[in-house]
C-alpha cells in the first residue's frame, strides 16, 4: 500500500478511536456517493455529523484543518445532501473536522467547522 494511503488509514483509525472516546456513534465510515466521500457519518447528542479527516506527518506546509478549503466544503456539503435525501433525514446536521497529527498522535477536533449555504 503507498505510504500516503497508509498514513491516511492510520489517520482515520486515530480519528474513529478519538470520536467514539467522546461519545460519538459512528454510522458510516468512507461513505460513499458517486465521486464524492464523508469520512465518517456519526451521531453525536442527537445530531448527524460529517466528519472530514485530515492527518499530516508534519506541519511543514500549514496544519492539517486548512486543507479543508472551499472546494472540500463544496465537496462534502453535496455528499450529506446526497445522503440526506437517500435517507429521507430532516434533523439537525453539522460538519466536523478532526485534525490528526501523525508524528505525535495528537487529534484536535473542530465541531461546526463550517455549515452549509
Amino acid at each position: 500500500m503507498a505510504e500516503h494511503l497508509e498514513s491516511g488509514s492510520l489517520g482515520e483509525a486515530l480519528a474513529a478511536k478519538y470520536l467514539k472516546e467522546r461519545g460519538y456513534t459512528i454510522l458510516f465510515q468512507n461513505w460513499r456517493f458517486k465521486h464524492l466521500e464523508v469520512d465518517i457519518i456519526a451521531k453525536n447528542e442527537g445530531i448527524l455529523v460529517f466528519v472530514e479527516i485530515k492527518a499530516r506527518t508534519s506541519e511543514q506546509y500549514g496544519q492539517p484543518y486548512e486543507f479543508v478549503d472551499q472546494q472540500k466544503q463544496a465537496r462534502l456539503i453535496r455528499a450529506a445532501d446526497a445522503f440526506l435525501a437517500r435517507n429521507s433525514y430532516t434533523g439537525d446536521i453539522r460538519f466536523d473536522i478532526v485534525s490528526v497529527y501523525l508524528s505525535s498522535q495528537k487529534i484536535e477536533l473542530i465541531k461546526d467547522a463550517f455549515w452549509s449555504y
